[in-house]
């Protein structure tokens, strides 16, 4: 039979004093362990189970009785920097709509932790060459379908780590032979850990440094400007906005590389249309220039800073 899990989704979290809004689902046995890596965290529990409940009573959880397969969440959305819940797909009928219902109810910046039984683990083939399949009431996965499913339930980035129970070398060269292909030790792995992240890394840490009124209002003036929408008033409400709350040359710039597709035009009209913030915007190209990822992406910069140069008599 297969072992059990070895309940180790904390690996991904690093314990800090921040006020963070944590949800458990089903997993109480995190409960105790998180309250020691996160002392001011508000911590929340979903569980079927009422007796279950009471374990945990002096760690300041506050509990909902529902069982979430059934019963849709009762938060806010976007309240948690985490959902923790180990296997939490394997028992639903419909998992994509499970996790795509977590994903809203976590922050823009949040992340899911969970995990899943592979079902190419040697232990699970075996049963299947031998014409049986215990797990009747659940849904085994693949990792690359699991990937897919996470893809699809709007996280953007997903990282995996595999819980390993080794083959004896018979049983693994006979699955070698009848045609599994081993890629990435996939035969030896009983579970994979999983975070998945509603943002990628980029874009999560500048979420989290400014509000989501403020960015999607930069938002709104950075398109207005790229697409010559009332360019004149628009960059003058962008630098009002820049100057109000705060924005600096290095954030903008990498805000400018995340959410303009048409870069260049950008930094032309913003160019043209701010005589008077060269010097700014000279900053933002030098911070750009300091994170390039691509022979294109130089290429354009580097016609940019000359374009600037010579607007500001350093040509």
């Amino acid at each position: 039979m297969p072992e059990k899990i070895k309940p180790e989704l904390l690996q991904f979290l690093q314990p800090g004093d921040l006020p963070l809004q944590i949800l458990v689902v089903e997993s109480l046995g995190y409960l105790p362990q998180l309250r020691e890596m996160f002392p001011y965290a508000r911590l929340f529990a979903v569980t079927a189970d009422r007796d279950a409940m009471l374990d945990y009573q002096d760690l300041g959880v506050v509990f909902a009785e529902l069982n979430y397969l059934d019963v849709p969440l009762p938060y806010e959305r976007e309240s948690f920097d985490y959902i923790i819940s180990d296997l939490t797909l394997e028992q639903a009928g419909h998992p994509q709509d499970i996790a795509a219902g977590f994903s809203r109810f976590l922050k823009e910046t949040g992340s899911f932790l969970t995990s899943f039984r592979n079902i190419r683990h040697w232990s699970q083939l075996e049963d299947l060459l031998a014409g049986h399949y215990y797990n009747v009431v659940a849904r085994l996965f693949a990792r690359q379908e699991f990937e897919r499913l996470l893809y699809a339930s709007y996280y953007k980035m997903v990282f995996m780590e595999p819980q390993k129970r080794p083959a004896e070398e018979k049983v693994l060269q006979k699955l070698l032979q009848a045609g599994f292909d081993n890629e990435g030790d996939d035969l030896n792995t009983e579970f994979y850990l999983v975070r998945a992240d509603r943002s990628m890394p980029e874009m999560a840490l500048l979420k989290s440094m400014y509000s989501k009124a403020e960015r999607r209002q930069l938002s709104i003036y950075l398109h207005r400007i790229e697409y010559s929408v009332q360019t004149a008033e628009s960059c003058q409400l962008f630098w009002a906005l820049y100057e109000q709350t705060g924005f600096f040359a290095d954030y903008m710039a990498a805000f400018i590389k995340q959410a303009v597709f048409h870069p260049q035009r950008f930094y032309r009209q913003l160019l043209a249309y701010s005589p008077d913030r060269g010097d700014e915007i000279g900053r933002m190209l030098q911070a750009a220039w300091n994170n390039v990822t691509s022979a294109e992406e130089e290429k354009m910069l580097q016609d940019l800073w000359q374009e600037w140069q010579k607007g500001n008599g350093h040509g």
